[in-house]
């Protein structure tokens, strides 16, 4: 095992996944990649590019999500782990999966939240799609 895919979404337990990377890292010697996947803006979707102040706040918000990813990397760095970050815009599953390809991962490490039957009925968990769709396996860390 050589690289180690680790998805945050800056939910405050990504500790958690941080942690259980760091002793996969450590045990396998590998590199770890952090990845966190902004969502556009609906409106950076469509043609509208809607008003000035709506783009500086999502601006700002990705500079921020960016800083928490350099931080993040930074202190795995000082652990001795070899690791990096990336920032990317899209949509989650497919993402985490072309993105697992194309860095030649061999592991995933998701988060899992438990959500009422609702939630999963409309929303869906995005651990299991990643279980579904991924041929790289998958480790869920429970976060709740």
């Amino acid at each position: 095992m050589k690289n180690i895919l680790v998805t945050v979404d800056f939910n405050k337990s990504e500790e958690i996944l941080l942690n259980k990377a760091v002793e996969f890292a450590k045990a396998f010697n590998a590199k770890i990649w952090l990845m966190h996947i902004a969502a556009p803006e609906p409106f950076f979707v469509g043609y509208e590019v809607g008003p000035q102040y709506i783009r500086d706040g999502r601006a700002e918000e990705l500079r921020e999500e960016h800083r928490k990813l350099e931080k993040y990397t930074l202190e795995m760095r000082e652990k001795g782990i070899v690791a990096d970050g990336l920032l990317i815009q899209g949509a989650t599953i497919e993402m985490v999966i072309k993105e697992s390809e194309k860095l030649d991962i061999d592991l995933i490490i998701a988060g899992h939240n438990d959500h009422s039957f609702l939630y999963k009925a409309i929303i869906g968990s995005v651990s299991a799609n990643i279980i579904k769709k991924s041929k790289i396996p998958v480790l869920t860390i429970p976060l709740d």
